[in-house]
């Protein structure tokens, strides 16, 4: 809490802190966004404060006296400007009063006293601070957006709570919404600010653009570093080389968990920390199982993205077909849609040389039931989690390898010419284009149609776990990222880092991805609020999936070996689709090289 003087009159005052009104920081007035971006845009929070506001303006026109309570007025601006990532000084939140200054000033201090304004120092003397939605504002003005649709609806319809079933003023078909983010109570003391590393997707984009707003709420600087698939695996494994590392947090692919746990790369999160308090029973059971590995958890889900068949209903719908179940209606489907004299091909996947091709080698052969590692069979599939405990035994050689093989090349004749160079965003971009009717792609990647309003496939496209063959259960194989803290990790910077990867794997803080166009949903209570299902019929799907087991891991199992191995599959099958060599060749040439990496890395 800041220094408290008492005044003459016995009223508790905030020095050292405050300016006059006149003396408002003019910087942060010429830095206040002009308009909201997209958070806003979905968010309940924030368009009941635009409505109290515009209220305000409407009430002061009719009885031209301050008709809304100044304690309103301060604890709607601290809470707006956190949602929108504006730093609030005591000067602005009592400029926000439209009141007397002495009397604002009062009217914060019983919001502070009252415990819905906390203060966070802003500098090491402790003399400033910034103001902050308390938790229990925060709760409160989410609960408040909650009740405010029915309450308008209501008073413009008295007929509207007809046939609902409320008690004690709650629908029994309520639906929780995740508040926003709260601000940590003290910034984090890391020298250089945060550090992190990630992938250059959509979604840790997401995060760079939101980079003011959690600057807010950390209370430190946030520098993020971002590479490619193959060049961020390189950097974090030269990262670990390090005296100390050069980064903070660190985002790491699932099949790289093993590799990453083997040499040393991630901190094993029980040991520096409650794993608990990252409530593990809300993340999909898929994501929150492929960051383990021989039982000790490496990362935390940033991303759960599975690999789904995106579809377009209305071509369907006109050529009379079903959603495809299984390989056989998935081929029958690309072949009828196949219509390249019209610029039009059936189906877009990963099909270039090395990684990306290799990734779908692997989650074809899972439409087969086909593993590429021995496991021991579950529910779903196939159990990953005792990978480790004994040598791997490798299966691309294998009848399901071969179909899975053999189904590539029927794919083939149904893809667009350059398919053999197509890698994750590639395949999506033609079908966002409307130039192919189906598209094997990420979740992640659904905002290059969804939130482009030229695209034909936006509101018209349709989400299916993978098709399987005839009487296989059917998956979406899990892809995504988690959030990792090096091994060589400054030890004095640890408890700092905690704090940071605790928030932005945070409810909160993943709505507010999502919110801002990312559709990875690591988390069952974000998927399930109303305000992140309104945005994508991805969520609800995603949802679905999950409830049904069909979001699945095993298809790329992350032993330590696991990086070459895709990459050799990802050689052979290229070398297989440009004619060089048999579905039968193939199998047998990418087992024996995968079986040579396993051993060169274990003896």
């Amino acid at each position: 809490m800041a220094r408290r003087s008492q005044t003459p009159t016995g009223e508790k005052q905030i020095v050292n802190s405050m300016a006059h009104p006149a003396q408002a920081d003019k910087r942060q007035v010429a830095t206040a966004p002009a308009m909201r971006g997209g958070y806003l845009e979905h968010d309940a929070v924030g368009s009941a404060i635009d409505l109290l506001n515009d209220l305000a303006v409407e009430l002061d026109s009719l009885l031209d006296v301050t008709a809304i309570s100044p304690h309103l007025r301060i604890a709607s601006h601290v809470m707006l400007s956190h949602i929108e990532g504006r730093l609030v000084t005591p000067t602005s939140a009592v400029a926000a009063a439209g009141v007397p200054y002495a009397t604002a000033v009062r009217r914060l201090n019983e919001l502070i006293d009252a415990g819905f304004i906390d203060q966070r120092p802003r500098t090491r003397t402790g003399k400033t601070f910034t103001l902050h939605p308390s938790g229990a504002l925060i709760e409160r003005w989410t609960e408040f957006a909650r009740r405010l649709p029915r309450l308008i609806e209501r008073s413009l319809d008295p007929r509207a709570d007809e046939g609902r079933d409320y008690y004690f003023g709650r629908s029994y078909r309520q639906t929780t919404i995740v508040p926003p983010p709260q601000a940590l109570p003290q910034p984090l003391q890391l020298s250089g600010g945060l550090r992190i590393l990630v992938h250059g997707d959509p979604t840790f984009m997401v995060m760079d653009t939101l980079k003011r707003q959690f600057e807010q709420i950390v209370g430190t600087s946030i520098s993020q570093r971002a590479f490619s698939i193959d060049r961020l695996r390189l950097e974090a494994l030269r990262n670990a080389e390090r005296p100390t590392s050069r980064y903070d947090i660190v985002a790491v692919d699932l099949p790289w968990i093993g590799e990453f746990a083997e040499k040393h790369v991630l901190q094993p999160l029980d040991r520096i920390m409650d794993v608990e308090r990252l409530d593990p029973a809300d993340f999909h059971t898929a994501g929150w199982q492929a960051a383990h590995w021989k039982g000790r958890p490496y990362g935390v889900p940033a991303q759960t993205t599975p690999e789904l068949l995106f579809y377009r209903r209305d071509l369907f719908a006109e050529a009379g077909l079903e959603p495809p179940k299984t390989t056989d209606e998935l081929l029958a489907a690309a072949r009828l849609l196949h219509a390249p004299a019209q610029g039009r091909y059936g189906i877009a996947w990963n099909a270039a040389r090395g990684t990306a091709l290799g990734h779908s080698f692997m989650m074809i052969a899972a439409d087969f039931d086909q593993p590429i590692v021995a496991m021991p069979r579950k529910a779903g599939g196939y159990d990953a989690s005792g990978l480790g405990s004994h040598p791997s035994q490798l299966l691309i050689d294998s009848p399901g390898g071969l179909k899975a093989a053999e189904f590539l090349l029927e794919l083939l004749r149904y893809s667009p010419p350059d398919i053999l160079s197509m890698s994750w965003y590639e395949r999506v971009r033609p079908y966002a284009a409307g130039n192919v009717a189906m598209a094997f792609g990420y979740t992640l990647l659904a905002p290059y149609f969804e939130m482009d309003e030229t695209s034909p496939a936006r509101e018209t496209t349709g989400y299916l776990p993978h098709p399987s063959a005839s009487g296989i259960e059917r998956v979406a194989p899990v892809g995504g990222y988690v959030l990792g803290i090096p091994a060589n990790l400054a030890p004095e910077r640890r408890e700092a880092v905690v704090e940071a990867l605790t928030l932005f794997t945070s409810p909160g803080a993943q709505k507010l991805y999502v919110q801002h166009g990312s559709r990875t949903l690591p988390r069952y209570s974000v998927g399930a609020d109303p305000e992140v299902r309104k945005l994508s019929p991805i969520f609800e799907a995603v949802d679905g999936m999950s409830w049904r087991d069909e979001l699945q891991f095993w298809p790329r199992p992350p032993i330590p070996q696991m990086y070459r191995i895709i990459q050799i599959c990802g050689e052979e099958f290229h070398d297989m689709l440009r004619g060089i060599q048999t579905p039968l060749q193939a199998v047998r040439r990418a087992q024996e090289r995968a079986e040579e990496a396993v051993r060169d890395t274990t003896t």
